[in-house]
């Protein structure tokens, strides 16, 4: 007898068809985002800036660290910054510049969360001259519709209705945002980007079939996993860990680490339970030390503790085809990471869609009361 086909069981969740719909929705998006690249190539010239800052809360922020490592690789003079709102919010001092000339990139699913609203009130009151650059799923939250009462200037990039996740986790909001934003930041991408989605897209569907071609019924969940990535892979393992812990109520605890990193005392999490997975560099001086670091968990865990997604030609577990630099990768090794989180979550008897049905975390953080930031006055 056949074994069932895990997509027979998983497309009751609104986000497992969310998550398979990711490769329709950026062929899709591909034209309207030119049309939004060349609206914001007529003004945006980064070499204008002292800064850049890339700003979000949770999922949001891992955008920002991502495009970061990637967009910092440039050679001229001008650093990017990820800046998560959470930390910017709560200690403003520690971020804000006043007497600069910073363009602000902000990312929001719901546009609406207290942090986002706390960024614009410190931008209005003590950076108003800062230019803003929003990235947004929601047509009726505060980045897509609230005006700025500085001087600086201010874009909205809305992305397609159905980015706007139904479900609890950010899965399409996540990749079309930091897609979107890589193009606008990235001018000279206009020319490739019809190629480069397509690519994408098609790398994306074999993802979604070889995970489901590797969901077992009779493998038990790991009792806890980590993702490890290196340079720009760093970010995109971080978010990976967030959607099985998220969607696993974290029946699963989930870590991240750089490969090099996990040695240094966080490979305590592991036990003989537990399952690794490890995203290679296209770099193959940084896969070195990436495909070292999984052959010794291998020797001390078990053959079975890790698992290797990489490019072609790299002789990974998983290859992941559709891209060719780690920046485009990244988003088909988190898909991946996504399916996992779905069939965990439901194997484990959760409600995918609304692991915290208890209300505990919620789809958009609320309850965060705002403070004014009152700075120090230096004499």
């Amino acid at each position: 007898m056949a074994a069932a086909d895990p997509s027979d069981r998983l497309s009751r969740w609104i986000t497992y068809r969310e998550i398979v719909a990711q490769p329709r929705i950026w062929r899709d998006w591909a034209k309207p985002l030119e049309i939004y690249a060349s609206e914001i190539a007529a003004w945006f010239i980064p070499t204008a800036y002292d800064e850049i800052w890339l700003c979000g809360a949770g999922t949001s922020a891992y955008i920002g660290e991502a495009l970061a490592a990637h967009l910092n690789r440039a050679p001229h003079p001008l650093r990017y910054r990820a800046i998560a709102t959470t930390d910017l919010v709560a200690s403003p001092g520690s971020y804000l510049r006043p007497h600069t000339t910073i363009l602000v990139v902000s990312f929001g699913r719901s546009g609406d969360s207290p942090e986002t609203l706390g960024l614009l009130d410190l931008l209005d009151t003590h950076m108003p001259r800062a230019d803003q650059l929003h990235f947004t799923c929601n047509p009726q939250g505060a980045l897509a519709q609230r005006k700025s009462k500085g001087l600086g200037r201010r874009s909205v990039v809305l992305l397609p209705p159905e980015t706007n996740d139904a479900g609890f986790a950010m899965t399409s909001s996540y990749t079309t945002m930091l897609i979107s934003a890589l193009v606008c930041l990235s001018p000279s991408l206009a020319a490739s980007l019809e190629a480069r989605i397509t690519s994408l897209a098609a790398g994306a569907e074999d993802v979604i079939s070889d995970m489901l071609l590797r969901m077992d019924d009779a493998a038990p969940c790991p009792s806890r996993t980590v993702f490890l990535g290196s340079g720009v892979l760093t970010a995109f393992a971080r978010e990976a860990a967030l959607k099985v812990l998220e969607l696993t109520h974290g029946r699963i605890p989930a870590y991240w680490e750089t490969a090099m990193g996990f040695r240094h005392g966080p490979k305590a999490i592991l036990d003989a339970e537990a399952q690794v997975f490890s995203f290679l560099s296209s770099d193959p001086h940084t896969r070195q030390y990436e495909v070292d670091g999984a052959e010794e968990l291998r020797c001390q865990f078990g053959a079975s503790v890790a698992a290797t997604l990489g490019p072609e030609g790299c002789d990974s577990d998983i290859t992941v085809k559709g891209a060719e630099e780690d920046i485009w990768r990244g988003v088909l090794y988190v898909l991946a990471a996504q399916l996992l989180a779905v069939w965990w979550s439901d194997r484990l008897g959760f409600n995918v869609d609304n692991p915290f049905a208890e209300g505990n975390l919620s789809r958009v953080v609320a309850g965060v009361t705002l403070y004014p930031y009152q700075p120090k006055v230096t004499t």
